[in-house]
Order: C-alpha cells, then sequence, then structure tokens
C-alpha cells in the first residue's frame, strides 16, 4: 500500500510518501488511519483529530468506511477550499 501525505499532514509526519504492508486487521480507510496514528509520535499528532482528514483511495474521494487492500494508493489531506 502506498500512502501520500499533503499540505500540513506532510509538513507534521515529515515524509511525503510511505509504502508499506499494513496488519491484517487494517480493511478500511478508518482502521488504516488508527493504525498509521501507531507509527510514531508525529503520525499520532497529524492524525490526532481525523475528522478534518479527508481521504482518497486511488484517486477517489472515499469515507472512513471504505475498503482498502495492499495495492491501493491512499492519499490524506486537509480540507480542501475553493475560492
Amino acid at each position: 500500500m502506498k500512502v501520500l501525505y499533503f499540505a500540513w499532514l506532510r509538513s507534521k509526519i515529515g515524509v511525503a510518501t510511505e509504502t508499506f504492508d499494513p496488519p491484517a486487521e487494517v480493511t478500511d480507510v478508518g482502521t488504516l488511519v488508527e493504525w498509521l496514528k501507531t507509527r510514531s509520535p508525529k503520525h499520532a499528532d497529524a492524525l490526532a483529530n481525523s475528522k478534518v482528514v479527508k481521504v482518497a483511495v486511488n484517486q477517489e474521494h472515499v469515507a472512513y468506511d471504505h475498503p482498502v487492500s495492499a495495492g491501493d494508493e491512499v492519499a490524506l489531506f486537509p480540507p480542501v477550499t475553493g475560492g
């Protein structure tokens, strides 16, 4: 699985992308985000308020109950505003 971090998430975590094999219990976006929080204090801080973190799986915006699998690309980003 490839995880991409954007904007202040990337700044707080310190990397733009990570590739890994998550544990078997990571089956959806919500459990992925919870697992990511355990990877480091930086991850925990950046993802502390997951209500403001938006997610796309394979370049499609999804909810936290959306399933994920090993070959997915998951993007995490803050809310986007237009103007």
